[in-house]
Protein backbone atom coordinates (compact mmCIF):
# COMPACT_ATOMS: atom_id res chain seq x y z
CA UNK A 1 0.00 0.00 0.00
CA UNK A 2 1.34 3.40 -1.01
CA UNK A 3 1.73 5.48 2.18
CA UNK A 4 2.28 9.23 2.15
CA UNK A 5 5.82 10.22 3.13
CA UNK A 6 7.13 13.30 4.90
CA UNK A 7 8.26 14.56 1.47
CA UNK A 8 4.76 14.20 -0.02
CA UNK A 9 3.30 16.03 3.01
CA UNK A 10 5.89 18.83 2.66
CA UNK A 11 4.99 19.19 -1.04
CA UNK A 12 1.29 19.36 -0.10
CA UNK A 13 2.13 22.04 2.46
CA UNK A 14 3.76 24.26 -0.20
CA UNK A 15 0.90 23.69 -2.64
CA UNK A 16 -1.97 24.54 -0.27
CA UNK A 17 -0.25 27.36 1.65
CA UNK A 18 -1.87 30.18 -0.41
CA UNK A 19 -5.35 28.68 0.17
CA UNK A 20 -5.45 27.68 3.86
CA UNK A 21 -5.12 29.51 7.17
CA UNK A 22 -2.07 28.94 9.31
CA UNK A 23 -4.14 28.38 12.44
CA UNK A 24 -2.90 29.51 15.87
CA UNK A 25 -1.67 27.33 18.74
CA UNK A 26 -3.31 28.33 22.04
CA UNK A 27 -2.62 27.38 25.63
CA UNK A 28 -4.14 28.20 29.02
CA UNK A 29 -2.24 28.47 32.31
CA UNK A 30 -5.35 27.44 34.22
CA UNK A 31 -5.88 24.32 32.09
CA UNK A 32 -2.20 23.43 32.52
CA UNK A 33 -2.55 23.73 36.31
CA UNK A 34 -5.74 21.67 36.23
CA UNK A 35 -4.09 18.76 34.38
CA UNK A 36 -0.52 19.19 35.68
CA UNK A 37 0.88 19.20 32.15
CA UNK A 38 1.47 21.70 29.35
CA UNK A 39 -1.29 21.62 26.75
CA UNK A 40 -0.94 23.27 23.34
CA UNK A 41 -4.06 23.37 21.15
CA UNK A 42 -3.68 23.64 17.36
CA UNK A 43 -6.88 25.49 16.42
CA UNK A 44 -8.13 23.84 13.23
CA UNK A 45 -11.59 24.96 14.36
CA UNK A 46 -10.39 28.30 12.94
CA UNK A 47 -9.50 26.75 9.56
CA UNK A 48 -11.48 27.75 6.46
CA UNK A 49 -14.77 25.80 6.33
CA UNK A 50 -14.30 25.36 10.09
CA UNK A 51 -12.17 22.20 10.19
CA UNK A 52 -8.82 20.57 9.31
CA UNK A 53 -10.65 18.79 6.47
CA UNK A 54 -10.11 21.86 4.30
CA UNK A 55 -6.40 21.02 4.09
CA UNK A 56 -6.93 17.57 2.59
CA UNK A 57 -9.81 18.63 0.34
CA UNK A 58 -7.83 21.58 -1.04
CA UNK A 59 -4.81 19.41 -1.73
CA UNK A 60 -6.92 16.76 -3.49
CA UNK A 61 -8.62 19.40 -5.68
CA UNK A 62 -5.32 21.08 -6.59
CA UNK A 63 -3.89 17.70 -7.66
CA UNK A 64 -6.65 17.08 -10.27
CA UNK A 65 -5.73 17.13 -13.96
CA UNK A 66 -7.61 19.19 -16.59
CA UNK A 67 -10.03 16.41 -17.64
CA UNK A 68 -10.87 15.57 -14.01
CA UNK A 69 -11.57 19.23 -13.21
CA UNK A 70 -14.22 19.38 -15.96
CA UNK A 71 -16.12 16.43 -14.47
CA UNK A 72 -16.03 17.66 -10.87
CA UNK A 73 -15.51 15.85 -7.57
CA UNK A 74 -17.76 13.63 -5.47
CA UNK A 75 -17.71 12.27 -1.93
CA UNK A 76 -19.81 11.03 0.95
CA UNK A 77 -19.52 12.83 4.28
CA UNK A 78 -21.60 13.69 7.33
CA UNK A 79 -20.36 17.23 7.21
CA UNK A 80 -16.87 18.68 7.56
CA UNK A 81 -15.25 16.96 4.57
CA UNK A 82 -18.37 17.73 2.53
CA UNK A 83 -18.21 21.44 3.33
CA UNK A 84 -14.43 21.53 2.83
CA UNK A 85 -14.61 19.81 -0.56
CA UNK A 86 -17.52 21.99 -1.73
CA UNK A 87 -15.57 25.16 -0.80
CA UNK A 88 -12.24 23.97 -2.24
CA UNK A 89 -13.97 22.92 -5.49
CA UNK A 90 -15.98 26.14 -5.85
CA UNK A 91 -12.80 28.25 -5.50
CA UNK A 92 -11.38 26.38 -8.52
CA UNK A 93 -14.69 26.58 -10.45
CA UNK A 94 -15.31 22.82 -10.11
CA UNK A 95 -18.63 21.06 -9.34
CA UNK A 96 -18.86 19.13 -6.05
CA UNK A 97 -21.39 16.30 -5.65
CA UNK A 98 -21.91 15.41 -2.00
CA UNK A 99 -23.77 12.40 -0.56
CA UNK A 100 -24.87 13.13 3.03
CA UNK A 101 -26.76 10.99 5.55
CA UNK A 102 -30.24 12.33 6.32
CA UNK A 103 -29.29 12.74 10.00
CA UNK A 104 -26.24 14.95 9.32
CA UNK A 105 -26.19 18.05 11.57
CA UNK A 106 -28.27 20.87 10.08
CA UNK A 107 -25.38 23.33 10.49
CA UNK A 108 -23.20 21.10 8.28
CA UNK A 109 -25.89 20.63 5.60
CA UNK A 110 -26.32 24.42 5.43
CA UNK A 111 -22.55 24.90 5.11
CA UNK A 112 -22.32 22.47 2.17
CA UNK A 113 -25.15 24.30 0.42
CA UNK A 114 -23.57 27.69 1.12
CA UNK A 115 -20.32 26.54 -0.51
CA UNK A 116 -22.17 25.39 -3.62
CA UNK A 117 -22.17 21.63 -3.00
CA UNK A 118 -24.81 19.58 -4.84
CA UNK A 119 -26.30 17.33 -2.13
CA UNK A 120 -27.89 13.88 -2.41
CA UNK A 121 -29.31 12.53 0.87
CA UNK A 122 -29.18 8.86 1.90
CA UNK A 123 -29.88 6.57 4.86
CA UNK A 124 -27.35 6.96 7.70
CA UNK A 125 -25.38 3.76 7.07
CA UNK A 126 -21.98 3.37 5.44
CA UNK A 127 -23.48 0.93 2.94
CA UNK A 128 -26.17 3.43 1.88
CA UNK A 129 -23.60 6.22 1.60
CA UNK A 130 -21.31 4.17 -0.62
CA UNK A 131 -24.15 2.89 -2.81
CA UNK A 132 -25.58 6.38 -3.37
CA UNK A 133 -22.11 7.77 -4.09
CA UNK A 134 -21.53 5.03 -6.68
CA UNK A 135 -24.76 6.11 -8.46
CA UNK A 136 -23.71 9.79 -8.41
CA UNK A 137 -20.27 8.97 -9.85
CA UNK A 138 -21.77 6.76 -12.59
CA UNK A 139 -24.17 9.56 -13.55
CA UNK A 140 -21.69 12.49 -13.45
CA UNK A 141 -18.27 10.93 -14.08
CA UNK A 142 -17.00 12.95 -11.10
CA UNK A 143 -13.71 12.03 -9.39
CA UNK A 144 -14.09 10.39 -5.98
CA UNK A 145 -12.35 12.35 -3.23
CA UNK A 146 -12.77 10.03 -0.24
CA UNK A 147 -12.79 11.78 3.16
CA UNK A 148 -9.78 9.77 4.39
CA UNK A 149 -9.02 6.74 2.19
CA UNK A 150 -7.12 8.96 -0.22
CA UNK A 151 -3.37 9.57 -0.54
CA UNK A 152 -3.66 13.29 -1.40
CA UNK A 153 -6.21 13.93 1.36
CA UNK A 154 -3.95 12.35 4.00
CA UNK A 155 -0.98 14.42 2.74
CA UNK A 156 -3.08 17.57 3.20
CA UNK A 157 -4.16 16.60 6.73
CA UNK A 158 -0.52 16.04 7.70
CA UNK A 159 0.28 19.71 7.04
CA UNK A 160 -1.31 20.86 10.34
CA UNK A 161 1.48 19.03 12.19
CA UNK A 162 4.16 20.70 10.03
CA UNK A 163 2.76 24.06 11.18
CA UNK A 164 2.81 22.97 14.83
CA UNK A 165 6.55 22.32 14.47
CA UNK A 166 7.03 25.99 13.52
CA UNK A 167 4.80 27.24 16.34
CA UNK A 168 6.01 25.51 19.53
CA UNK A 169 8.94 23.77 21.18
CA UNK A 170 9.29 20.00 20.85
CA UNK A 171 6.25 18.24 22.36
CA UNK A 172 6.50 14.91 24.23
CA UNK A 173 3.11 13.76 22.93
CA UNK A 174 0.93 14.72 19.98
CA UNK A 175 -2.77 13.82 19.96
CA UNK A 176 -5.46 13.85 17.30
CA UNK A 177 -9.01 12.52 17.29
CA UNK A 178 -9.60 9.44 15.12
CA UNK A 179 -12.69 8.63 13.04
CA UNK A 180 -11.72 7.52 9.56
CA UNK A 181 -8.10 8.13 10.48
CA UNK A 182 -7.02 10.66 7.84
CA UNK A 183 -5.94 13.30 10.36
CA UNK A 184 -4.23 10.81 12.69
CA UNK A 185 -2.43 9.17 9.73
CA UNK A 186 -1.08 12.43 8.31
CA UNK A 187 -0.20 13.71 11.79
CA UNK A 188 1.67 10.51 12.72
CA UNK A 189 3.78 10.50 9.53
CA UNK A 190 4.67 14.19 9.98
CA UNK A 191 5.30 13.94 13.72
CA UNK A 192 7.68 10.99 13.79
CA UNK A 193 9.72 12.50 10.96
CA UNK A 194 9.99 15.89 12.69
CA UNK A 195 10.43 14.63 16.26
CA UNK A 196 11.86 11.07 16.29
CA UNK A 197 11.14 10.61 20.04
CA UNK A 198 7.51 11.79 19.95
CA UNK A 199 4.63 9.67 21.26
CA UNK A 200 1.63 9.74 18.88
CA UNK A 201 -1.77 9.06 20.48
CA UNK A 202 -5.17 8.78 18.83
CA UNK A 203 -8.29 9.72 20.81
CA UNK A 204 -11.67 8.11 20.21
CA UNK A 205 -15.14 7.98 21.78
CA UNK A 206 -15.66 4.66 23.62
CA UNK A 207 -19.09 4.50 21.89
CA UNK A 208 -17.35 4.41 18.48
CA UNK A 209 -14.16 2.60 19.40
CA UNK A 210 -13.49 0.68 16.18
CA UNK A 211 -10.00 2.23 15.77
CA UNK A 212 -9.14 1.27 19.36
CA UNK A 213 -10.36 -2.31 18.76
CA UNK A 214 -8.60 -2.54 15.38
CA UNK A 215 -5.36 -1.15 16.82
CA UNK A 216 -5.36 -3.56 19.78
CA UNK A 217 -6.38 -6.66 17.83
CA UNK A 218 -4.13 -5.81 14.84
CA UNK A 219 -6.99 -6.41 12.41
CA UNK A 220 -9.44 -3.98 10.85
CA UNK A 221 -12.76 -4.02 12.74
CA UNK A 222 -15.47 -1.78 11.25
CA UNK A 223 -17.66 0.34 13.51
CA UNK A 224 -21.13 -0.97 14.46
CA UNK A 225 -23.93 1.60 14.95
CA UNK A 226 -21.84 4.19 16.81
CA UNK A 227 -23.93 6.37 19.10
CA UNK A 228 -21.69 9.27 20.03
CA UNK A 229 -22.08 13.02 20.31
CA UNK A 230 -18.79 13.28 18.35
CA UNK A 231 -20.50 13.13 14.94
CA UNK A 232 -17.21 13.58 13.07
CA UNK A 233 -15.83 10.33 14.53
CA UNK A 234 -18.59 7.88 13.63
CA UNK A 235 -16.76 6.44 10.61
CA UNK A 236 -14.47 3.40 10.43
CA UNK A 237 -10.80 3.27 9.49
CA UNK A 238 -9.99 2.32 5.90
CA UNK A 239 -7.34 -0.25 4.94
CA UNK A 240 -4.97 2.64 4.09
CA UNK A 241 -5.42 4.59 7.33
CA UNK A 242 -5.38 1.36 9.39
CA UNK A 243 -2.03 0.34 7.89
CA UNK A 244 -0.52 3.80 8.59
CA UNK A 245 -1.89 3.97 12.14
CA UNK A 246 -0.74 0.41 12.91
CA UNK A 247 2.78 1.36 11.83
CA UNK A 248 3.23 4.88 13.21
CA UNK A 249 0.82 5.44 16.14
CA UNK A 250 1.83 4.50 19.70
CA UNK A 251 -1.61 4.17 21.28
CA UNK A 252 -5.32 4.89 20.89
CA UNK A 253 -7.31 5.90 23.95
CA UNK A 254 -11.11 5.72 24.29
CA UNK A 255 -13.19 8.12 26.38
CA UNK A 256 -16.76 8.40 27.66
CA UNK A 257 -19.49 10.71 26.35
CA UNK A 258 -19.55 12.43 29.75
CA UNK A 259 -15.85 13.30 29.47
CA UNK A 260 -16.33 14.59 25.91
CA UNK A 261 -18.98 17.05 27.10
CA UNK A 262 -16.81 18.06 30.08
CA UNK A 263 -13.79 18.62 27.81
CA UNK A 264 -15.85 20.62 25.34
CA UNK A 265 -17.03 22.90 28.17
CA UNK A 266 -13.45 23.31 29.49
CA UNK A 267 -12.25 24.41 26.04
CA UNK A 268 -15.12 26.91 25.74
CA UNK A 269 -14.41 28.20 29.24
CA UNK A 270 -10.62 28.46 29.27
CA UNK A 271 -9.62 28.93 25.63
CA UNK A 272 -12.69 31.05 24.76
CA UNK A 273 -13.19 29.27 21.44
CA UNK A 274 -15.96 27.26 19.80
CA UNK A 275 -15.18 23.58 19.17
CA UNK A 276 -17.34 20.68 18.06
CA UNK A 277 -17.53 17.51 20.20
CA UNK A 278 -15.01 15.59 18.03
CA UNK A 279 -12.37 18.25 18.81
CA UNK A 280 -12.80 17.75 22.54
CA UNK A 281 -12.12 13.99 22.44
CA UNK A 282 -8.31 14.23 23.00
CA UNK A 283 -8.83 16.41 26.11
CA UNK A 284 -11.54 13.96 27.25
CA UNK A 285 -8.92 11.18 27.05
CA UNK A 286 -6.56 13.30 29.17
CA UNK A 287 -9.34 13.77 31.75
CA UNK A 288 -9.57 9.96 32.03
CA UNK A 289 -5.81 9.23 31.87
CA UNK A 290 -4.22 12.06 33.84
CA UNK A 291 -1.15 10.09 34.93
CA UNK A 292 -0.15 9.32 31.33
CA UNK A 293 0.15 13.04 30.59
CA UNK A 294 1.46 14.37 33.90
CA UNK A 295 4.33 16.87 33.45
CA UNK A 296 4.37 16.24 29.70
CA UNK A 297 4.23 18.77 26.87
CA UNK A 298 1.19 17.77 24.82
CA UNK A 299 0.19 19.08 21.38
CA UNK A 300 -3.50 18.53 20.59
CA UNK A 301 -5.14 19.10 17.22
CA UNK A 302 -8.59 20.68 17.71
CA UNK A 303 -10.15 19.20 14.59
CA UNK A 304 -13.08 21.54 13.97
CA UNK A 305 -15.58 24.08 15.22
CA UNK A 306 -18.75 23.34 13.27
CA UNK A 307 -21.21 22.98 16.11
CA UNK A 308 -24.92 23.74 16.23
CA UNK A 309 -25.05 26.53 18.83
CA UNK A 310 -28.75 25.85 19.39
CA UNK A 311 -27.87 22.34 20.50
CA UNK A 312 -24.91 22.64 22.88
CA UNK A 313 -24.61 19.59 25.18
CA UNK A 314 -23.65 21.53 28.31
Amino acid sequence: MNHPTIESIQRAHQLIKPYVHQTPVLSSELLNQLFECQLFFKCENMQKAGAFKYRGATHAVLCLNGTEKLKGVATHSSGNHAAALAKAASLQGISAYIVMPKNAPKVKIEAVRAYGGIITFCEPTLQARELELQKVIEKTGAVLVHPYDNFNVICGQGTACLEIAEQMEVPDIIMAPVGGGGLLSGTAISAINIWPNITVIGAEPANANDAFQSFKSKKLIPVQNPNTIADGLRTSLSPLTFSIISKFVDDILPCSEKSIVEAMALIFKYLKIVVEPSSAVPLACIIENRDTFKEKKVAIILSGGNVDLADLPF
